[in-house]
């Protein structure tokens, strides 16, 4: 097995021609390792503590099978995060050492890290070679709480499917969601975004990790405690503003489900270059319950209160200003209204 770690990506690469080696990184990045016979870098980015520590422990059951799979033609390099965000910067270094491949492992959250990797002040990370002809893609294997992207794909949740595909190598451009508002740094999407109760619930489910999907159902009872419907004012692809009353939740959708397996926008495609748009108006809480069936098989959209558009970008603002109307992406909590959300079609190229 060789090993050699990268000071900030805390990675390892793993081999089986050699014994365990010390660093091999002192004098260059490991990325480059195996670079004159053109060996594919993949990087796995992995969450050891996802899913209250299963990921680590399911990761550690794969190796074997991964370095059979994929060990004779490809550089593996493990990076385990260590902490909030630092998918982040381990996908920005990757990609600009060159990486053919970067592998999120975990759940929707750490794919939505790796994810904003890809970027950097507004624009894509690019490799350190001018002269590199590859770029690099995004692979999942979904080990996670949630796997709500792996459902849109139509993938099974089988980890030993996905090395296979990320063997075979298939590639294609996925769209990525693009998020702006007053201040800040520009955020980015690749499954669901959404504002209101839903990114309320989100946001209170993020603490009850420990009991699987079942946090989605307790955060959503919390959100209920102090929510009200309210007014909000809409531009859909820079037209007029249009005003929405008595909004319970407003879902942008690049893919088709949310919060453990809720198809809220049925009809959104990552590869369509659009989003489906799911606005949900004056649900009081025993909507919810008599409904809820109708919101995780998606026939919701026949629902009197819920309207569906495309949209390539969307501006919401709330009305009342009460700056306390929740924001979210990928079950990632991003603060409060107004945010601008546009679309960047075929931003990232994906293994599937």
């Amino acid at each position: 097995m060789i090993l050699a770690s990268v000071p900030m990506a805390k990675a390892s690469f793993i081999g089986a021609e050699q014994p365990l080696a010390p660093d091999l990184a002192a004098d260059r990045s490991v990325l480059r390792t195996g670079r004159a016979s053109r060996r594919r870098d993949i990087v796995f980015v992995v969450n050891p503590r996802g899913a209250n520590g299963r990921t680590g422990k399911e990761w550690k059951k794969l190796l074997p099978y991964l370095q059979s799979r994929l060990g004779s033609e490809c550089n593996i390099c493990e990076s385990l995060t260590a902490g909030p965000c630092h998918a982040i910067d381990i996908t920005r270094e990757a990609i600009r050492e060159g990486a053919d491949a970067i592998i999120a492992v975990g759940g929707d959250g750490t794919l939505h890290e790796v994810v904003n990797g890809f970027f950097w002040g507004g624009k894509p990370v690019a490799n350190n070679d001018s002269t590199a002809v590859h770029t690099t893609a995004l692979g999942l294997i979904p080990l996670g709480t949630g796997s709500d992207f792996a459902r849109t794909l139509g993938w099974k949740n089988d980890p030993y499917d996905s090395i296979d595909r990320i063997a075979k190598g298939m590639r294609s451009h996925i769209d990525v969601g693009f998020i702006s508002g007053e201040s800040g740094e520009p955020h980015y999407f690749i499954n669901v975004a959404d504002a209101h109760l839903s990114a309320k619930a989100g946001y209170y489910a993020s603490r009850y990790k420990k009991f699987g999907n079942l946090c989605y159902v307790i955060g959503a009872l919390q959100a209920f405690f102090s929510h009200h419907n309210q007014d909000l004012r809409i531009k859909v692809d820079d037209g007029d503003w249009e005003v929405y009353s008595q909004v319970t939740a407003l879902c942008i959708g690049n893919a088709k489900y949310f919060g453990g397996g809720m198809k809220i926008s049925p009809n959104a495609d990552p590869s369509s270059g659009n989003f489906e748009v799911v606005i949900l108006q004056d649900f009081k809480w025993y909507d919810f319950v008599l409904k809820l069936h109708k919101l995780y098989n998606g026939t919701h959209l026949s629902v009197n209160n819920v309207s569906s558009r495309r949209a390539c970008s969307i501006e919401v603002q709330e009305i009342a200003s009460s700056g306390d109307i929740f924001v979210q992406s990928d079950g990632e909590y991003l603060g409060f209204l107004p945010r601008k959300f546009s679309i960047l079609p075929g931003a990232i190229e994906m293994i599937r």
